[in-house]
Parts: C-alpha cells; structure tokens; sequence
C-alpha cells in the first residue's frame, strides 16, 4: 500500500443533495484592438461619437503654414496639407489621424517622396492602419524601422535619421515603450457594462417589454403537470406572447392555471442606473462632458457653450497642438529652416 493513501469512504444520507452557484465571473472583452474596435466603436454608441466628436472637431481647426512664425499663403508644405493625396483632402486625411489615434492609441502618417530622393519633399501623405503596422527596435531599443503587412504581403520602412518615411503618433503608455495607450481602452471596463445594459434592454423589449412573470399550477389533486402538458404550455408562450409584436396579448388560461407577474427589483432598477453612469465614464475616458453627448446627471457645466469651450481648450486643442508639433518636427527640414505648422482655434479668434 503506498503511503498516505486511504481508502475511500462512503456517506450515506436521507437528505437531498443542494448545490450552489455562486455568480460567474464577468466577461470581458479582450484587450485587442480587433475586439475593442468591434465591441466599442462598431456597437456602442457613446464610444463611437466620442471617437467621431473628437476626430471631427480636430480635424477642422486651421492648420496654417509658418516661415519665421510669418503665415504663408502660398506655400508647398501648406499646399500638401490641403491635398495629401488624390483621395483625401486635409480633412479627411486628419479625422482618419486621429480616429486611429483615439481608437487604437496609435497613428501612423507615410511620406511618399519622389524615387532615389527620400530627403526631398514629400508628394503625398497617406494615413496607414495600425492593426497592421509593426515596430522593429534596432539595437538601442529606439525604433529602426516599421513593418506593415497586409495578408501575407509585407513592406518595411527604415526609419532614416534625415528624412523618416513613416510619423509615429502615440498617446501616452507606461508600460510599453514602443506603442500608446488609446482611451478606447481605457474605457473598455464601462464600454462592457454599457453593451451588457442594451443587451439586457433588447431582451426586455423582446419578451413584451415588461418583466417576466410565473405560470402557477394549482392543481386539485395535488398532480403537477405532466411532461406533454408543460411543453404545450411553453410552446404557446414562446409562439403567442413573446416578442414586441404579441405585446398586450391576453393569455388564455385552462383550469388550475395562474399568471403571476413579476415586477422589477431594486437590483434591476439599479442595474438601469448602471447604463448612465457608465456612459459617463466612457465620456471621462475621452475627456468630452457627458453634455455634449446628451447624457443625463451631468451638472458641471452651466451650459452647453461651457462645455463645448472645455472640451475644445482641455481635450480637442493639446491633441492637435501635439500632432502639429510632430508633423513639423517631421515634415519642416524638408521644406527649408523656420517652417513650420501652427494651429488656431476658432474660439481664440473670438
């Protein structure tokens, strides 16, 4: 016989055996930016025109060419801006910038120079997607190059120290060195519970839009209701009274049977209250005010002018200043000394 082994017992017991499940723990969505881009600005919609709100109204502020802090109407880099490419005009190009920026923490611009030239200015400017952009550290650890594949297809581009192809924006991350961290997830957490809100919601609105209830038996000789019985009953429920369009159908009940409905609990109700306040938190992650989306419980502000002035100075005016920092620090050594890329409110003009 081995050691430590007993052999095993056995229990006898008249009473029944009861087991316990406690509640699951909660799924979330995963940390990627496949899933987040799906479950947040695809099927939300308080994540989705945060990133639309943010992206419009940045890409909209006057971008203006300056030699020597001097405005230059007529300039090539201010020509570029207004047309990177066939396809894009400055607006576009930029709201395409920063909805990637927003979405996925990251924001990758391409410079198209002419053949055998890269140090001369750039023809054309073209936004790349991040899910398919790879950073490749050299030695030191700083990036040597960037790898961007589509399919099985990939193309990379070395970063030359004069002239670099490819302008990597990315916001703030402690604890990558290469890539940002975008808002969409840090709000990934309420995003969650938002969509678990409106799922829970449709599921309401499809069983009559009002809670479920109980089918009661109260039968004279004590017998409940036998297998072929119970599964007539569920059939006519599932088929007649569920759904938005059987809403207020009167349930017809043979003898012995009741309708007990069942009202909302105080859980649920606070389950409701859950859905505002994590819209909220979306809103927060993005630094917008929740009155701006619409959202109620939000007294901060006076006024909606209020709002819309914070969230331009607080949130919509750093991020542009900084693009446009990057973009000169990028784009102006090959445009010649002291030029450079400013941004204007509308609101500083005022």
């Amino acid at each position: 016989m081995l050691p430590f082994f007993r052999p095993s017992e056995r229990k006898s017991s008249a009473a029944s055996v009861a087991t316990f499940h406690p509640t699951g723990r909660p799924a979330w969505t995963p940390r990627d930016l496949a899933a987040l881009t799906r479950q947040s600005y695809i099927r939300n919609a308080i994540a989705h025109r945060c990133v639309r709100l943010l992206a419009q109204s940045a890409a909209t502020i006057p971008l203006t060419v300056t030699v020597a802090h001097r405005p230059q109407e007529a300039h090539p880099l201010a020509a570029l801006l207004a047309r990177p490419n066939p396809a894009q005009d400055r607006c576009a190009l930029l709201e395409t910038l920063y909805g990637h920026l927003q979405i996925a923490g990251n924001a990758y611009l391409e410079a198209v120079s002419a053949p055998g030239d890269p140090a001369a200015p750039p023809r054309e400017l073209h936004v790349l997607r991040p899910d398919r952009m790879r950073v490749i550290p050299g030695k030191g650890g700083w990036p040597e190059g960037y790898e961007y594949r589509v399919g099985s297809r990939a193309h990379r581009f070395a970063q030359d120290d004069t002239a670099p192809p490819i302008l990597h924006l990315k916001t703030f991350h402690p604890l990558d060195d290469h890539y940002g961290l975008s808002p969409l997830e840090a709000a990934a957490v309420p995003v969650d519970i938002h969509n678990a809100a409106s799922r829970w919601n449709k599921a309401l609105l499809d069983n009559a839009a009002r809670p479920s209830g109980a089918m009661v038996y109260d039968a004279p000789d004590g017998m409940g209701l036998s297998d072929v019985q119970f599964a007539r009953i569920r059939e006519q429920l599932e088929s007649r009274h569920q759904g938005a369009p059987n809403a207020g159908r009167p349930i017809i009940l043979e003898g012995g049977l009741d309708w007990k409905p069942m009202s909302f609990s105080p859980l649920e109700m606070e389950f409701l209250k859950a859905k505002d306040s994590a819209a909220r938190e979306i809103a927060l992650a993005f630094g917008i005010p929740p009155m701006l989306l619409g959202l109620p419980g939000d007294a901060t502000y006076a006024n909606y002018a209020e709002a819309n002035r914070a969230f331009h100075t607080q949130t919509v005016l750093p991020m542009v200043r900084k693009t446009t920092s990057a973009l000169t620090h990028w784009l102006a050594p090959r445009f010649g000394e002291g030029v450079a890329i400013e941004a204007q409110s509308p609101q500083e003009e005022q």
